[in-house]
C-alpha cells in the first residue's frame, strides 16, 4: 500500500512553495512522523513529516513550485527493507536483528550517476561549460556528492581540489616571453529568488508605494542603561536563567509609549462601507525584525504591555532560535501592532527603516558609539558619552509629525532613566 506525500495548507493566503531540499534521499526507509522534506513558501519554510513508515519515492524535485494540495511523492509502506523488518521482529522478540554492512561509496564513483554520468545540478553544468572546464574534474559538495554551481567557481578560482594534479607551471624562460594570464575570474549567475525573499521585496514595495512614510530621529544617552545593566546582570541571568540584554529595555519603553500613544500603534484599514477607519489596539504586540540565512522575518510578541524583562529576553530568544532554524510559524509573524528593527547589530549607525504594513510606525535602533556631547549634569561642558541614534519611520496619514516625535522622546526618557519604565512615568 502506497500513501502520498501531500502539501498541507499552511496559511489562509499561501498557496503554493517550493521544494528546498529533500531531507531523506530517493528509496530511502523512512519511518512515521519522520520529516522528509523542506518547503519553502513567502512567509515560512516547514518540514513536512512522512505520514508512515515505508520507503520514499521522490515525485518532484529540489527547487520544483508545489502548490497546496498536490503530492509531491509517496510512501510504499510494503516496500520495507528487510533490515527494517529484521528490526521490528527482534523488538517483538522473535528473532535477532543482523545489521547489514554499510554501503561505502568509493572516491571513484563519487558525484557519478549510475550510468557514469557526472552528477551536477544544470546551472553547474552551464558555468562549467562556459568557462571550459571538465566537470568530472570538479569535486561534488552537495548532497549525494552531486557538484553545484559554487563547486564551478570554487574550482576555477583554484579553491576547490581537482579530481586529477594540476598542471606543472610552465619555465621561467617561456613566462618571460609570454604574460601570464590574470587569475581570478568574471563569471555572472543567476539564481532564483525564493519565495520568502520576493515576499519580502513585494511588502516592502508596497509600503512605500501605499503609506504616506517619513522618519523622524533623535538620540538617547545609553549611560545609565549601561550602569543598570553592569550592575544587575549576574544576578538577573542567576535567576531568570536568560542574560540580561538592551533589546528588553527597548520593548519595554516602546511598549508604555504605544499605550500613550495609540495611534502610533494602530492600523489604517476600510469599515463596513468601504471608507478609511482606524482600528486601534488596546495592546503592544511588538514584531522583533530577525535576519536569518533565507531573509529577514518579524516574529511577533504578544501583550508586551504586561510581560517581565525575563519574559522578553526569553521570548526573543526563543523567536530568534526558531526563525534561524526556519521553524517559525506563520501564526507566529502575524498580527503585530509596531516593529523594532536593531541595525546597529551590524554596525548601522543611522537608516530610515521601512514600515512593516499594515503597521503605521517602526523604531529603528543603531549602534552605541561613544560621542561628545553636552554633560547632562554639568551644563555648559563637554562629556564623552555612550550615544545611540534612534528612528521612528512612521506613516503620515495617520501619524501627525508631533505626534510621532513626542512617542520618540517619550522612548528616550525612558530609557535615559531607566526607573521611569518599571514605573510607567
Amino acid at each position: 500500500m502506497a500513501m502520498d506525500i501531500v502539501i498541507p495548507n499552511v496559511g489562509e493566503s499561501v498557496a503554493s512553495g517550493v521544494i528546498a531540499k529533500w531531507l531523506k534521499p530517493d528509496g530511502a526507509f523512512v519511518k512515521r512522523d519522520e520529516a522528509v522534506l523542506e518547503l519553502e513558501t513567502d512567509k515560512v519554510n516547514m518540514e513536512i513529516a512522512a505520514p508512515a513508515d515505508g520507503t520514499l519515492r521522490h515525485a518532484a524535485k529540489e527547487g520544483d513550485t508545489v502548490n497546496v494540495g498536490s503530492a509531491v511523492g509517496r510512501i510504499d509502506a510494503s516496500a520495507a527493507p528487510a533490515a527494517a523488518q529484521v528490526s521490528r521482529a527482534s523488538e517483538s522478540g522473535s528473532a535477532t536483528a543482523v545489521a547489514a554492512p554499510p554501503v561505502v561509496e568509493s572516491k571513484q564513483d563519487a558525484g557519478h550517476g549510475s550510468n557514469g554520468d557526472v552528477r551536477a545540478t544544470p546551472l553547474a553544468k552551464k558555468v562549467a561549460a562556459e568557462h571550459g572546464i571538465d566537470i568530472a574534474k570538479v569535486a561534488g559538495t552537495g548532497a549525494g556528492h552531486r557538484v553545484r554551481e559554487q563547486d564551478v567557481i570554487d574550482f576555477v578560482k583554484g579553491r576547490s581540489p581537482a579530481a586529477e594534479p594540476p598542471t606543472p607551471a610552465a619555465p621561467a624562460a617561456a613566462s618571460a616571453t609570454k604574460p601570464a594570464l590574470p587569475t581570478g575570474t568574471r563569471a555572472s549567475t543567476i539564481e532564483r529568488m525564493s519565495p520568502m525573499r520576493q515576499r519580502i521585496a513585494q511588502r516592502l514595495v508596497e509600503a512605500q508605494h501605499t503609506a504616506a512614510m517619513l522618519t523622524t530621529f533623535n538620540e538617547v544617552d545609553m549611560t545609565n542603561i549601561m550602569k543598570l545593566r553592569a550592575r544587575y546582570k549576574e544576578g538577573f541571568e542567576k535567576k531568570h536563567g536568560i542574560g540580561l540584554g538592551f533589546m528588553s529595555f527597548f520593548v519595554k519603553a516602546t511598549a508604555n509609549a504605544l499605550m500613550e500613544f495609540p495611534t502610533v500603534n494602530a492600523y489604517m484599514v476600510k469599515d463596513d462601507q468601504g471608507h478609511p477607519a482606524v482600528q486601534k489596539h488596546t495592546f503592544a504586540d511588538i514584531a522583533i525584525a530577525v535576519s536569518t540565512p533565507k531573509g529577514l522575518v518579524v516574529p511577533v510578541l504578544r501583550n508586551t504591555e504586561r510581560m517581565s524583562f525575563a519574559q522578553i529576553e526569553l521570548g526573543i530568544k526563543e523567536v530568534a532560535t526558531r526563525a534561524r532554524e526556519g521553524k517559525l510559524t506563520l501564526e507566529e509573524m502575524q498580527g503585530g501592532t509596531f516593529t523594532i528593527t536593531n541595525g546597529g547589530v551590524f554596525g548601522s549607525l543611522m537608516s530610515t527603516p521601512i514600515l512593516n504594513s499594515p503597521q503605521s510606525a517602526i523604531l529603528g535602533m543603531h549602534a552605541t558609539k561613544n560621542r561628545a556631547v553636552e554633560d547632562p549634569d554639568r551644563p555648559g561642558q563637554v562629556a564623552i558619552r555612550p550615544m545611540m541614534y534612534l528612528a521612528l519611520s512612521y506613516d503620515h496619514r495617520m501619524v501627525d509629525g508631533e505626534g510621532a516625535v513626542r512617542f520618540l522622546v517619550r522612548i528616550k526618557d525612558q530609557l535615559e532613566s531607566p526607573e521611569r519604565i518599571l514605573l510607567e512615568v
